[in-house]
């Protein structure tokens, strides 16, 4: 073809990648490969292939772990991290560099091995997934540097198991990797069993940096091995994979003490609003969902066009789909390459066969002969209730439904389980703004798609996960406070006894509920005695119903995260205000109820309130200095509902420094009493009726822990349950928060609620949305 035919055509002819040093590297290890283990490659024992998805062609053997290989890998992860973390930051900031800087110079050899392993074009290894990892690398040699300075109140976990997907292998063992290296930890990573080779490959790169043998360790195989990582001896689990793994992982930690992160499925949506940049927003759709064939976790796979522009947007669409070139992953003038798996093909194809609704539009380009290889594909009409707009095809699948206003696509957006990420196309950024932080999401971007950097939080909500990858909030979940833990939690007994009542007129202790004072659903309540064996009264026994109406109430009250900082700050000293006009009428009862520092109790559960009213119009977001021309900001909102079981041994302080946080953050709150010493709690709401407290904001429940707690966990219209109950139920709590993924706090030790702990119940009490906010006309 002549130059001046290819101008009048513009075909794109072929431009293809030499795979010959990726190839030779494999060779060079024979084609097989054991672990990476204590800083040396093991032995390969039983191994599986590992091929090239558009291909089909073998690539490597590589070793399927055992539980021997797992328990070494472990052992010497264990060995290494008391080194590792007394190397101090400097010394760790070194390593992380080099690390950077070997990943910059092997940058091309990494690019084409993810290509040949995973499927994904050349073009997308080399310009996001390998540059990305080299940023995450350099970004967290300085929060090594920064730590013994600006987190000298952190410590290391220890030792992270780590389980990582197919879609971006290199990319997510930096964002795991960099993190727990950062801060003292060391790792067992379990690479995904389709695409192992990259995470070899960085191995043996870490030799050349000058990781400590122990340090870093890489074991391989399939779901099985994947397991042996999360039951191990470890600190600290990180997951990144389908909500279905997720949640037999939550299960499977629940009660062992594990840190838990989990970074897991979504269906994103993507709206288009009638005055957006129509040509712009179809080329940032191409990006969110046919980037890495749709196998991305936050892909915009769910259309929501305005419907004033809808017919026109579908056909510009459609004729950009057209263009769209599949074909040789190592080819560089390709859009589209193979999908992971033959495996991962059949399944994408089975869902979309499935649909019966819509039409369908199929991009008319020419699949290659052999291969792993799905057409780009755009379905229209389908209903929300879709299975495919409510299932995560994983594939170059795109769903579309249209909205009339505003309020409606915050619905449609909303109506999914998962929330993880969401995209917003208009050129009207007060509308933008409004409709960001209605979008149930742990990113939002704004005229724009898939904008990543390390300094920047990446992390979902609902059934998405929780945690946050990236930036200073991604550090918390890498370490742990440095300060002295208490002793272990053991069950308080209530007092018995059978001396006359305190009161002859005794007044009845009910629940509180939506504002109102409510009598127990099921009829019962139990006496409490003092630690003489007087009768001090009787305390409610609340049911499931009970919670359930308290869940409706909390709910109900959703509009408290809406109010400014000012007016909920305000409230809390209005509670202190309140309190300490009682004060000698609480001291009383406190010592009552225990016998014991009654007026130092009152007295610190004001300073409590004190306290949180200051913090609730200072909790800021921040600008993460992501380098674009744009901000991205790291917001901070309210979890929503959290179930609170109150300190057993603090009958009012434990109350109130739960409280106070939850509410002066913007959430709801249903608090179980103190078990044994509920009275005290039932004496407050009489405060919170005389304080201006919102209705169903705070809700208070008295009755047993052990009957509440897995009802609470197991509420899908509860957000997150924090528990520092004396009785043994993180097990129970954290298993059965799997339901819809909850975000759970069990503490088994004892804390002294008289010193201050900020960063940790800020870091319980939101959630981080980072939007992305690019600016310029050029």
């Amino acid at each position: 073809m002549s130059i001046k035919e290819i101008f009048q055509s513009m075909d794109y002819g072929p431009a293809p990648e030499s795979a010959a040093e990726a190839l030779a590297w494999i060779a060079a290890h024979g084609g097989r490969f054991g672990g990476f283990i204590d800083g040396a490659f093991s032995e390969p024992g039983e191994t599986f292939v590992t091929r090239n998805p558009a291909t089909e062609e073998a690539l490597a053997e590589v070793t399927r772990a055992t539980q021997a290989d797992v328990d070494r890998a472990v052992a010497a992860a264990r060995a290494a991290q008391p080194g590792w973390a007394a190397l101090g930051g400097h010394g760790r900031a070194r390593v992380l560099y080099a690390i950077a800087r070997l990943l910059q110079k092997q940058s091309r050899l990494f690019a084409v091995l993810e290509t040949l392993d995973n499927g994904k074009p050349i073009r997308e290894s080399r310009d996001i997934d390998v540059p990305l990892a080299i940023r995450h690398f350099y970004h967290h040699a300085g929060y090594a540097e920064l730590m013994e300075t600006e987190l000298a109140d952190r410590a290391p976990l220890g030792v992270c198991g780590q389980v990582i997907p197919w879609n971006f292998p290199l990319l997510m063992l930096a964002w795991k990797v960099a993190p727990a290296l950062a801060m003292g930890n060391t790792v067992v990573l379990k690479p995904a069993e389709y695409t192992s080779l990259t995470a070899l490959l960085f191995a043996d790169l870490c030799r050349q940096a000058g990781v400590p043998k122990g340090v870093v360790n890489i074991v391989t195989g399939d779901g099985a091995v994947g397991e042996m990582v999360v039951k191990a001896d470890v600190e600290k689990v990180a997951f990144t994979g389908s909500t279905a793994v997720g949640r037999i992982i939550r299960e499977a930690t629940a009660g062992t003490g594990k840190a838990l992160t989990l970074e897991l499925g979504g269906k994103s949506p993507y709206v288009v609003f009638e005055d957006a940049d129509l040509d712009s927003a179809v080329e940032g759709l191409v990006d969110a969902i046919w980037f890495n064939q749709g196998q991305v976790c936050c892909a915009g796979s769910r259309l929501l066009v305005q419907e004033g522009v809808a017919d026109a947007f579908h056909r510009k669409l459609k004729a950009r789909m057209d263009k769209l070139r599949i074909g040789d992953p190592l080819d560089k003038a390709i859009d589209i390459g193979a999908v992971v798996d033959p495996v991962q093909l059949a399944t994408i194809t089975r869902l979309v066969d499935a649909n019966t609704e819509g039409e369908r539009y199929v991009a008319p380009c020419p699949l290659p002969a052999r291969g792993a290889f799905y057409p780009p594909t755009f379905i229209t009409g389908l209903s929300p209730a879709a299975p495919l707009m409510q299932e995560e095809i994983f594939g170059p699948v795109l769903v579309s439904t249209t909205f009339r206003t505003p309020a409606e696509a915050v619905e449609l957006a909303n109506n999914t389980r998962y929330g993880l990420a969401a995209t917003v196309w208009t050129e009207n950024v007060n509308l933008a703004l409004d409709i960001a932080p209605r979008l149930m999401a742990g990113v939002v971007w704004v005229n724009g798609t898939n904008m990543f950097d390390a300094a920047a939080p990446f992390g979902g909500v609902r059934e998405s996960g929780f945690g946050r990858e990236g930036g200073w909030e991604g550090l918390t979940a890498y370490t742990r406070p440095a300060r002295e833990v208490g002793e272990p939690l053991k069950p308080v007994e209530p007092f018995a006894g059978e001396g006359a009542p305190v009161d002859p007129l005794d007044r009845t202790h009910k629940l509180y509920i939506g504002g109102k004072q409510a009598r127990p659903d099921g009829g019962y309540s139990r006496p409490v005695w003092s630690p003489e064996g007087d009768l001090l009264g009787h305390a409610s026994l609340a049911n499931r119903k009970d919670l359930r109406n308290a869940v409706e109430a909390a709910n109900a009250a959703r509009a408290w995260g809406r109010t400014t900082g000012h007016a909920r700050a305000q409230i809390l000293y209005f509670l202190a205000e309140n309190l300490s006009a009682r004060a000698a009428e609480f001291a009383r009862r406190i010592d009552g109820l225990t016998s014991r520092g009654g007026a130092e109790e009152v007295e610190a559960s004001i300073r409590t309130l004190f306290r949180w009213a200051a913090w609730a119009d200072k909790v800021d977001g921040r600008a993460a200095g992501a380098p674009f021309r744009g901000v991205a900001l790291a917001m901070r909102e309210p979890v929503g509902t959290i179930g609170v079981l109150c300190d057993d041994r603090s009958p009012l302080l434990g109350l109130v420094a739960t409280l106070a946080p939850a509410i002066a953050l913007g959430n709801r709150a249903i608090l179980v009493a103190s078990e044994p010493f509920p009275l005290a709690a039932t004496d407050f709401y009489q405060v919170l009726e005389t304080s201006d407290v919102p209705s169903g904001v705070v809700n208070i429940l008295t009755g047993s822990h052990g009957e509440l707690a897995p009802v609470l966990a197991s509420h899908l219209d509860i957000d997150a349950v924090w528990s520092f109950s004396s009785q043994p139920l993180a097990r129970t709590i954290e298993a059965k928060s799997a339901g819809n993924l909850k975000r759970t706090w069990v503490e088994t030790r004892a804390r002294d609620w008289t010193r201050p702990d900020d960063r940790s119940f800020i870091e319980a009490a939101t959630e981080v949305k980072t939007v992305w906010i690019p600016y310029g006309e050029g």
